[in-house]
């Protein structure tokens, strides 16, 4: 787990602004007292100021006052962002009463925040489903420029160092698009590329998995794979990419040589881009619960500042380290 130290240290260097909406939620606030007292971010967090602190005082946190405090319903900026809101979505039919009532909702006001300057990234998703998380954030902050779609990327630390970069590899798309075109597989291998660089730290070697090697089989969802990969030689011809490639032929040197001689990633890729969200997720959890790696994430890619989405699930500590992981995706 050096790398998470890394990205640890990085964060404390940039000292980035993040906002959690669901700053009364148990995790949360026992998350943010840590990452406070070890000053990876500057916190803000959306709720009623004197539930926060009654919070803190429960649970012991000594750290907690050093955030800012938003409230939703009474925070001097509301009118403000309500335009702001307004603005953006009026030609979707959106009122400025609606406007105003919906920056009441921490997750917009989250995003709003971004918008506006005053943040540089959100973690959510403790309390809310990936659904709410990602609505108001596809609204207000939009996608990357020449980028259509959000996806999910899992950091995986294997236990065995020889695969992927020391034992760390990037899976994607785990988490949001459940049948990706050709196109949209293509913008999910370009922004991985980018999470491994801005987050891991590596440089991508790209593997376009699928259940072919290089025209071992025929079907049109290899076909599908096949284009992807065309689509982002165009699109970033400096990328180590290669595909459609079997997972096998992805990580093992002798058997990338045998399935893909010459393959520039055969045998030693450190990206894993899956056909469909059925896969990916599917692959994650097996490489996790039997593999025994530790999964990080889903780090959400595309989107113009980062936004990222927590399992329900989730720990403090996940939630410590994808502060860390935002902070260093504002970096790019």
């Amino acid at each position: 787990m050096d790398l998470m130290q890394t990205i640890i240290t990085r964060a404390k260097a940039s000292r980035r602004r993040i906002v959690l909406p669901e700053g009364d939620e148990e995790r949360t606030i026992k998350a943010a007292d840590r990452l406070l007292a070890d000053g990876v971010a500057d916190i803000t967090l959306i709720g009623n100021p004197q539930i926060l602190k009654d919070l803190a005082k429960q649970y012991g946190l000594n750290h907690v006052d050093k955030a800012r405090f938003v409230d939703p319903v009474s925070h001097e900026k509301k009118e403000e962002y309500a335009h702001l809101l307004y603005g953006l979505r009026k030609n979707k039919g959106m009122t400025l009463e609606e406007a105003g009532k919906l920056v009441e909702n921490p997750l917009y006001l989250g995003c709003l925040m971004i918008k506006n300057g005053d943040a540089d990234g959100e973690i959510a998703g403790a309390r809310n489903t990936t659904g709410d998380v990602l609505r108001p954030s596809l609204q207000i902050i939009k996608t990357l420029p020449g980028i259509s779609v959000v996806s999910g990327a899992f950091l995986m630390f294997v236990q065995d160092a020889s695969y992927g970069e020391d034992g760390v590899l990037i899976f994607a798309d785990c988490a949001v698009m459940p049948n990706p075109t050709a196109g949209e597989l293509a913008e999910i291998a370009v922004v991985t590329a980018r999470t491994a660089r801005t987050v891991a730290g590596v440089e991508p070697r790209i593997a376009m998995l699928s259940f072919s090697t290089k025209g071992s089989a025929r079907h049109e969802s290899v076909d599908k794979v096949i284009e992807a990969v065309r689509l982002v030689k165009a699109m970033e011809p400096g990328l180590q990419i290669d595909g459609e490639m079997q997972a096998d032929a992805a990580l093992v040197p002798s058997v990338g040589k045998s399935k893909a001689s010459g393959s520039p990633v055969a045998g030693k890729a450190n990206v894993l881009i899956f056909p469909d969200l059925q896969s990916g997720n599917i692959g994650y959890k097996l490489v996790q619960r039997l593999g025994k790696a530790e999964a990080v994430g889903p780090v959400l890619q595309g989107m113009a500042a980062p936004v990222n989405d927590l399992s329900r699930g989730c720990t403090v500590d996940d939630i410590y380290k994808m502060v860390a992981i935002c902070a260093n995706q504002v970096n790019e």
